[in-house]
């Protein structure tokens, strides 16, 4: 992934923009997801809202809406629902980029949603997760124990 495989700052319909993770000085997770994905609304995004309440003060975490793998939208019939279910729906802690064309996830090669990636300081990619079954999810919640060098609440 080069620096150019980022959502513009445009793109960022809930919350402050996030800067590329070539930029980061602290480790970040992203997770790709789509909100016809059930995975993704019932386990992935519960799920980064709790790593967000553990982790947020020593970790970028942020989400990107994706149409690879689901229906292509226009942007205006997916931003309205999206930031409707980010600030509403979901009262969602962190930023929300969206990727209408489906270009970035392809560019990340992800398998489907939701598809997690998490960066070290200086934006290289150090895991690559696909899915929000509970194994997914133990190895990401692993790897920011291990970022943190403290453990998270229960699973």
């Amino acid at each position: 992934m080069d620096g150019m495989d980022w959502p513009a700052p445009t793109d960022f319909v809930h919350s402050d923009p996030v800067s590329p993770p070539t930029t980061w000085t602290r480790p970040g997770l992203v997770m790709v997801f789509n909100l016809e994905c059930p995975g993704c609304v019932s386990r992935g995004i519960p799920f980064l809202k709790r790593l967000h309440a553990e982790y947020s003060d020593a970790v970028t975490l942020l989400a990107v809406h994706t149409s690879h793998g689901h229906r292509l939208l226009p942007r205006e019939d997916v931003e309205p629902t999206l930031v409707k279910f980010a600030r509403d729906y979901a009262k969602l802690p962190f930023p929300v980029a969206l990727d209408t064309s489906g270009d970035l996830a392809r560019a990340w090669h992800i398998e489907g949603t939701p598809h997690w990636f998490a960066f070290a300081p200086g934006g290289e990619v150090i895991r690559s997760v696909y899915g929000s079954q509970e194994n997914a999810q133990t190895r990401l919640q692993y790897l920011l124990e291990e970022w943190t060098g403290r453990s998270g609440g229960e699973g």
